[in-house]
């Protein structure tokens, strides 16, 4: 816009009625939304001057894209790209619509739902619901593995197994003759059919093996299974041999300390024995633990399917992973 026209447009905002205002101030907002997205995804082409597809770093400006992002010609191959090229977020139409559901994801606030989150930025709740995949697979690709020392803490929590999207019950009462009732009864039927819910652990809680040391540095994984010997495999490649075990009295944890030689603290769950010896505790693990449910709670528990997605959520969450940070990744 030339500098005469815009001060046009300025002198003409004293013209305006309350409701066209409003209208202003939501296409205002509209734009600089956009304008912050391209801002950031330009940046990670500022960072690597290398071409997506033959590694030259000679370019020049070869106009905008569609979404008004900066365009370059590579002088090697003569092929042009973005910022987007060869990124994960590559094929994404409105990348300021998914910068706004990146941020929400990794911010500071909780997390809204598919459906809530869709509501305001009016678009479709599978689209945001794909954004939200392609973000987990972003952050899996991208996970390192913690270095744990010191004294260490190990415990489990458990989430309630999940089937959300499986159509096995669909498939079961569309032909049962030929296809077998799944292996449990759908959760909602202990409430509509009144069938008694199994108490305590069982093969249904999927355990979440949560690790954490004095350093700050922590970890969540499933598990496939309750087993001591699954714990035990989980924890061999994470507890280095110098470093003092604080843990439950599960089996998996007392057969690594014999095995490796680890000194090993068992902390009970009753009051009096939560602490051992003032510093040997597992206080750590179990605040991550109460982090994590509400964390997960919102959500009325995902299908298991995606349960991994969720804990590197968690993570980069407590991790203070950026947007910015994403985008570099992908």
């Amino acid at each position: 816009m030339l500098h005469h026209d815009f001060r046009r447009f300025l002198n003409a905002l004293n013209r305006l009625n309350p409701a066209q205002i409003e209208d202003a101030q939501t296409k205002i907002r509209d734009l600089r939304r956009k304008t912050e997205a391209i801002s950031e995804i330009e940046a990670r082409t500022n960072q690597e001057h290398k071409c997506p597809f033959c590694g030259d770093e000679r370019r020049q400006k070869w106009g905008r894209t569609r979404t008004k992002i900066q365009r370059y010609r590579c002088s090697g191959c003569k092929k042009t790209y973005s910022g987007r090229t060869g990124s994960a977020i590559g094929r994404i139409h409105r990348p300021d619509l998914f910068m706004v559901a990146l941020r929400d994801m990794l911010g500071t606030s909780a997390p809204k739902s598919v459906r809530k989150l869709a509501t305001q930025l009016d678009v479709n709740k599978y689209t945001v619901w794909r954004w939200r995949m392609l973000v987990f697979s972003i952050i899996a690709n991208s996970s390192v593995a913690a270095s744990f020392s010191g004294i260490i803490e190990a415990d489990e929590t458990y989430q309630r197994e999940s089937r959300k999207g499986s159509r096995e019950w669909v498939r079961h009462f569309a032909d049962p003759k030929n296809v077998a009732a799944p292996p449990r009864p759908r959760w909602e039927d202990y409430t509509t059919k009144g069938l008694k819910m199994m108490r305590g652990l069982s093969r249904w809680q999927v355990p979440i093996l949560t690790v954490a040391d004095r350093g700050g540095a922590r970890l969540f994984r499933r598990l496939p299974n309750r087993k001591g010997v699954t714990l035990e495999r989980a924890m061999r490649p994470l507890v280095p041999g110098d470093a003092v075990l604080c843990s439950d009295g599960g089996n998996g944890y007392m057969n690594l300390a014999a095995a490796v030689g680890l000194e090993h603290c068992v902390v009970g769950s009753k009051p009096g024995t939560r602490v051992a010896s003032g510093c040997y505790h597992i206080q750590n693990v179990n605040s991550l633990h109460a982090r994590y449910k509400r964390f997960i709670k919102p959500f009325c528990g995902p299908a298991t399917k995606n349960l991994c997605g969720y804990i590197r959520w968690l993570e980069a969450r407590l991790a203070g992973v950026k947007p910015a940070d994403i985008l570099g990744i992908a």
